[in-house]
């Protein structure tokens, strides 16, 4: 019975255990977690999904204070399109997270940037040329694009020293999305390094509609592997979405994958980011807690726990502080429905905005309970501890579990002396 650990993905010269943590933000997947993975000899992730507040927060600079004290005379004013990101800063935030980590990093594997296109922060272009540029300039090992098709992404970089050197690829969930890519970038001669394969049953946003339900990993990965072959493309392939076990993921590397990209488990782990009473949330969450909504203002669906704080909040749009949402006009869906529900109530009490949420300061405050389809199993990797709450994990345990388990087995942790 193979394991995990019979097989090695490739990227350039480097041989790698074939487990990528993916990236999870705010800062959930923490540079600690990243730099796990890349001790253990596989690819870990950071995010830059609000990396002015994260760099605030480990950092002790004061962007976010900067920023909302230059618009403060705007914040009663439903047009934000005078709201504007100082580019500088932005550089100097993106450096900061990336080069702090990347000094840190022990190892043979590697740490990437999860980079969200949907992050369009009232600049799309600009806004995403520095973060990427940035990111390279700090020694990032590799980007993985998120969350948008990213057509002209690779452009962006393309005058960087770095852009034929790093490990660049793109998270796609259909043939279609990747020829896309493709053939967009194809002037510029510069495969993706990897492209990730990400299913209906991943965490947060997905690349699906809401008949998410019609469509099944595994189909997916044989469609794209089919269409790499038939093109005689040698581009690693990365399987992602509900992938629970090592013998889940043995699964798909027989089918061909070169690596799996997990999250759910990491959720739990001492190194993420979230707080430990939104850990034991995941914990105690069951299968029908977890649903599909609409209610990210980027347009994609998003999986979350039913009971996440988030969900018909009524805050006011915080966009001053943070913004990293509102489009090239200055908009943003939340500050839609939050204005047609001040309308409805204009003393502006007892708001509650079901349609959207204000994604941003909800992200940043860990009130968006973002999971994968799988959270409902979580409560069966740990131990329960005598005050009825769930033990947490080690990062290594968990991705030693992936690495050596076979059988659908489930390692359990040490228990913890009382």
């Amino acid at each position: 019975m193979k394991r995990v650990d019979d097989f090695r993905l490739k990227l350039g010269n480097k041989e790698l255990v074939p487990l990528i943590i993916g990236g999870m933000g705010v800062d959930i997947s923490t540079a600690e977690l990243a730099l796990e993975a890349a001790r253990l000899g596989g690819i870990g992730h950071i995010s830059d999904a609000m990396v002015q507040d994260v760099s605030d927060r480990r950092f002790d600079t004061e962007f976010v204070k900067e920023k909302t004290k230059f618009y403060k005379h705007n914040i009663d004013n439903s047009d934000k399109s005078i709201v504007q990101f100082d580019l500088g800063r932005l550089a100097e935030a993106t450096k900061l997270h990336v080069g702090h980590t990347m000094e840190a990093k022990r190892g043979d594997g590697m740490v990437f940037i999860n980079c969200m296109e949907k992050l369009t922060m009232n600049g799309p272009k600009e806004t995403l040329q520095v973060r990427l540029n940035s990111a390279l300039d700090a020694g990032i090992d590799g980007i993985t694009l998120s969350a948008g098709l990213h057509l002209g992404s690779f452009a962006l970089m393309a005058d960087h020293p770095r852009f034929r050197d790093a490990k660049l690829g793109i998270i796609v969930s259909s043939v279609r999305a990747l020829q896309l890519f493709l053939r967009k970038t194809a002037r510029l001669s510069r495969l993706p390094d990897f492209v990730v394969v990400e299913g209906p049953l991943a965490g947060g946003h997905l690349g699906f509609g809401m008949d998410w339900a019609q469509y099944d990993l595994a189909t997916i990965v044989g469609e794209i592997l089919q269409f790499l072959k038939t093109e005689q493309l040698e581009i690693p392939l990365i399987a992602a979405g509900g992938i629970f076990t090592g013998s889940d993921a043995v699964s798909f590397l027989e089918l061909g994958a070169a690596g799996l990209q997990v999250a759910t488990r990491f959720t739990v782990a001492n190194e993420c980011g979230l707080p430990s009473k939104v850990k034991q949330e995941y914990f105690r969450a069951s299968e029908e807690d977890i649903i599909v909504n609409t209610i990210s203002p980027t347009g994609y669906p998003m999986r979350m726990l039913r009971n996440t704080p988030a969900i018909g909040a009524g805050i006011r749009p915080n966009c001053e502080a943070y913004g990293y949402l509102l489009d090239g006009s200055g908009g943003c869906a939340y500050i839609t429905a939050y204005n047609e529900q001040i309308a409805l109530h204009p003393d502006g009490k007892n708001i509650s905005v079901m349609d959207k949420t204000c994604l941003c300061t909800h992200m940043r405050n860990y009130n968006c309970w973002t999971c994968g389809s799988t959270t409902y199993r979580l409560k069966d990797t740990t131990r329960r501890l005598a005050d009825g709450s769930y033990q947490e994990l080690s990062a290594e345990h968990i991705f030693h579990d992936y690495q050596y388990s076979t059988n659908q087995q489930i390692a359990l942790p040490d228990a913890i002396e009382t």
